[in-house]
């Protein structure tokens, strides 16, 4: 009989809900891949959000590999807890959530046992994460249009609907636009000491390090790299009539950011501060009401499997 003892260990952190719940149909499987790898496994299922941060801040340090199956909201939490318990451990994702930005960004399959073939034999990138005041996020800090929708947006609508959720939910809220009248101090970071300053009037805005933002490639801008120290920053003005409104939606679809409607650029830190308290969403889910906060860049804050 094989020791158990000389093998790696490893956390299996399973979101039983995430998506339309299909990780129930491979659980086995994966945990028969990582055992074939030379891993113990301890597996938990989350009960309640919060979950998952509280067993990645409190693991042993003797595990050499937290696996999580969840959505983006779910690696959320493992990062979070990852970054409180401050150390270090190689993380495998396995998505199974509705959209999956994070994942598509990293390129990951959809096939759960693809997935868990690259966390057996993969390469370990390391990638940014970002603080939000003291929350910590994965690949997006948002607030206005739309924002409201992905944690808005019942759990059922969208395992049915998949991204296209956030599209028919947004769309409910466009006769009645909201604007933040902002100021935003953006600083390049890493050895530039370049500030930039912006105030305006802002219907919504995002702050990434991501390839997609609700299954839309593209959105975040061009030559986007995951461990170079800087966020993709897009922030949309106020638009002044129906017309002004039609060139914004074009501008993102087409991707051409250079419109005198919008301001996009990178940054490593940004402070915001607002006339009014402003709801954020960080990684699809609620992330408080705010008059100010500070974002800032946390380079290769974690070490990850891919192919």
């Amino acid at each position: 009989m094989e020791d158990l003892s000389k093998n790696k260990k490893a956390l299996f952190i399973i979101n039983p809900h995430s998506g339309k719940g299909l990780i129930k149909n491979h659980a086995l499987e994966i945990i028969d891949i990582l055992v074939k790898a030379g891993y113990e496994m301890t597996v938990y299922t989350t009960q309640e959000r919060g979950d998952a941060v509280r067993a990645v801040r409190e693991r042993d340090k003797s595990y050499e590999l937290v696996v999580c199956s969840g959505g983006d909201g779910t690696l959320d939490e493992i990062v979070t807890g990852m970054l409180q318990s401050g150390f270090k451990t190689t993380i495998g994702y396995i998505p199974s959530g509705s959209t999956n930005d994070f994942a598509n960004s990293l390129k990951l399959p959809v096939s759960m046992k693809k997935a868990a073939e690259i966390i057996a034999g993969g390469e370990l990138f390391s990638c940014d994460a970002g603080l939000f005041n003291n929350d910590i996020f994965v690949y997006i800090a948002a607030f206005g249009l739309f924002t409201e929708v992905s944690y808005g947006t019942p759990q059922e609508m969208k395992n049915m609907l998949g991204h296209m959720a956030y599209i028919l939910e947004g769309v409910k809220h466009l006769q009645n636009i909201k604007s933040y009248h902002m100021r935003a101090v953006c600083k390049k970071g890493g050895d530039s000491d370049e500030e930039q300053i912006i105030e305006d009037d802002f219907i919504f805005g995002m702050v990434t390090n991501s390839l997609s933002v609700g299954g839309f490639k593209g959105i975040t801008g061009k030559n986007v790299l995951l461990n170079d120290g800087l966020f993709e920053v897009v922030l949309i003005k106020r638009p002044r009539n129906p017309m002004e409104l039609n060139s914004i939606l074009s501008a993102l679809v087409s991707e051409k950011f250079d419109t005198s409607l919008m301001y996009s650029f990178k940054a490593g830190e940004l402070y915001f501060e607002a006339e009014d308290e402003v709801a954020w969403t960080l990684d699809g889910e609620f992330g408080g009401r705010h008059k100010s906060v500070t974002l800032k860049n946390k380079q290769n804050a974690i070490d990850i499997m891919v192919r």
